[in-house]
């Protein structure tokens, strides 16, 4: 039963391993529209924001660089998503590795 699960724990390892893969460029953070002047709107602009190395960083983004920046930001999520599962798959695997071997 045990090896049976492990094994199933493998493949879904290798199915996340290739999902991860075809994950194209990635970027942290959120995309936010500002304005120069906020009680009229106008002066529109974008503006990301991330945390990386501990540090907090916030950039310009030109209009028609937004949506490969939504894009990217998507990306970035689902890649977090992705490792975040292959972490606790790996958990499950190598507890049941330790049980078997002390059987």
């Amino acid at each position: 039963m045990t090896t049976k699960k492990l094994t199933q724990l493998e493949r879904r390892i290798e199915k996340t391993k290739a999902r991860i893969i075809l994950i194209g460029e990635m970027r942290p953070g959120s995309l936010t529209r500002q304005y120069k002047h906020s009680e009229d709107q106008a002066g529109a602009y974008y503006q990301i924001s991330y945390t990386l190395d501990m540090k907090s960083r916030t950039e310009y983004v030109r209009k028609e660089c937004v949506s490969d920046i939504r894009r990217q930001i998507v990306n970035y999520k689902r890649f977090k998503k992705l490792t975040t599962e292959w972490i606790k798959l790996s958990i499950e695997h190598s507890k049941l590795s330790m049980k078997l071997k002390r059987q």
